[in-house]
């Protein structure tokens, strides 16, 4: 099934369960037969103005409740979803906008500069439509839509058509644009629900911007006519008090937000009573921070590996599969990423294609349904992830005998020092659990007698303090000499991608200036 259609069965079954509800807004929240009208007039108007089924329509908009409808009205009018991240720069977007052809931007009057400066630099972009009211950029919604169907309703899709084309992280070069079919997110839906609990009643607290992962995850509660409360912002003091009072089921954090979260003070003084899942996903997380995640937030911490090019769900850890029958945690599974999702093929493999043994490390890849048909208008790149009918996902990891699958780290940032392949992920658990340290990150930098030196760089904790000496002597002692850092900086902030992930490509930069041999 299509995206649409979960949300057009919500509105049959659970037409007055409230489907959007906007944190911190006054405005009351939006049931689902309120929301439907709204969708089908955003529909009908995209068709009266010639963008018809496939259509590639960007939109640039906050996390909101009308940024919702945007999407859904665009997935009834079978058109392509270009996620314009508006933490992106303009040319950033512009770039991504001209490059993926798109046809149409629906924005946000926060971000009308922005789209008026998109629409001047992108010659495909017919016309620039304001989804939130007049805002003297543009068309507005509303005057746009007049004399367009009042309804209308999808009939010819199907699973193989375009749903949407993503952009990859970007972090060495310009985004690939990645393919996903209806067919793509149908598995991802039917993944989660083969492995998760999504029952009437659920919440889930969209924090992480809508053109990631949260928008799609979102879109899951419909079947079950959940409700999407939406935030627009990353406070960690604002996301716990919205967990409290919107009786949160379900969230999707990055490690990093996760962190920042268990560093506030009042962090055990919370109600989490209602919480059944709190997914974590986006890079690796830490052991030890997992574990203080479970203490403070209960037996809910659940985890989903996964990529742009196989969203979400590679492998899947549900808090029953790290917890034995007395309750204790198994540290090998809370530390793994899960074990294969039962609509993926899954295998750890050599460079030369054939599968490793179980415990051995290699490079985890998948084949199915899930995995996008591959890079808009870039066969090469294509090629070159399918190598031996494989779906390549440049993690390297190993699977233990029960099919649990533990990332060692990602294959790119690998560093070989004095002749030693050297893992930094590794390196990172154990700075990690250090109680002062927030989060940390491991390159390698150049060395004339090791090649490449070991180094890490630290954020603390708010209003914490240790020196260099103590955090190598701590990896010294748990991964010996060869893996403790030669040097530790420290930095107030660690450098992110608009969707939070550390970038290290930007933390080698400063050292590997000059050198005969860059390291991305």
């Amino acid at each position: 099934m299509r995206i649409i259609e979960h949300f057009d069965n919500a509105v049959r079954f659970y037409p007055d369960n409230i489907a959007f509800v906007d944190v911190g807004s006054d405005e009351p929240g939006m049931t689902y037969a309120q929301a439907q009208p709204i969708t089908q007039r955003i529909a009908g108007a995209l068709h009266h103005h010639g963008y018809n089924s496939g259509a590639h329509v960007g939109v640039l908009a906050p996390n909101s409740t009308i940024a919702f409808l945007a999407l859904l009205g665009l997935f009834r009018a079978e058109c392509v979803w270009l996620p314009i991240n508006p933490r992106n720069p303009v040319p950033v977007n512009s770039d991504l906008l001209q490059r993926f052809d798109g046809d149409l931007l629906l924005f946000h009057s926060a971000y009308a500069d922005e789209a008026r400066q998109l629409r001047e630099q992108c010659p495909g972009i017919g016309e620039i439509v304001c989804i939130d009211g007049e805002c003297g950029t543009g068309v507005s919604l509303e005057q746009w839509s007049l004399g367009a169907a009042e309804t209308f309703d999808s009939k010819s899709g199907e699973l193989d058509d375009n749903f949407a084309i993503f952009p990859t992280g970007g972090t060495t070069g310009k985004s690939k644009g990645v393919v996903l079919t209806h067919r793509n997110i149908h598995t991802m839906v039917s993944n989660f629900y083969s492995h998760f609990n999504y029952h009437d009643g659920s919440c889930h607290l969209v924090v992480a911007p809508m053109t990631h992962t949260a928008g799609v995850t979102g879109c899951m509660h419909f079947a079950r006519g959940g409700t999407n409360a939406i935030m627009n912002s990353v406070v960690p003091a604002e996301i716990a008090d919205a967990m409290e009072k919107h009786k949160v089921t379900h969230l999707f954090l990055p490690p990093t937000v996760l962190y920042m979260m268990l560093a506030l003070p009042d962090i055990r003084e919370r109600d989490y009573s209602n919480l059944r899942h709190f997914l974590v996903g986006a890079a690796p997380s830490s052991l030890e921070k997992l574990k203080e995640a479970i203490d403070v937030f209960g037996p809910v911490m659940s985890e989903a590996f996964g990529q742009t090019e196989a969203p979400a769900a590679v492998t899947i850890k549900a808090p029953w599969d790290y917890m034995d029958a007395d309750g204790n945690i198994i540290d090998a599974r809370l530390h793994s990423i899960g074990r294969p999702c039962v609509f993926n093929n899954v295998a750890i493999l050599e460079e030369e294609g054939n599968e490793r043994p179980r415990g051995e490390a290699g490079e985890i890849c998948v084949r199915g349904d899930l995995v996008t048909p591959g890079y808009y208008k870039n066969a090469a790149a294509t090629r070159e992830v399918r190598r031996f009918d494989w779906h390549h996902t440049g993690d390297i990891g190993v699977m233990s005998s029960d099919g649990y699958v533990t990332i060692v780290d990602r294959k790119k940032d690998m560093i070989i020092t004095g002749g030693f392949n050297v893992f930094p992920n590794e390196i990172e658990q154990v700075l990690s659990a250090h109680e002062a340290v927030q989060e940390s990150a491991v390159i390698g930098v150049p060395d004339d007698k090791w090649g490449e030196a070991v180094k890490a760089i630290v954020q603390l904790k708010p209003g914490a303090s240790c020196d260099e000496g103590e955090l190598i002597a701590l990896v010294k002692e748990e991964l010996g000499s060869v893996k403790a850092p030669k040097s530790v900086d420290f930095l107030e902030n660690l450098p992110r991608s608009p969707v939070g992930k550390v970038l290290k490509v930007e933390l080698r930069k400063q050292y590997w200036e000059g050198q005969a041999r860059a390291v991305n």
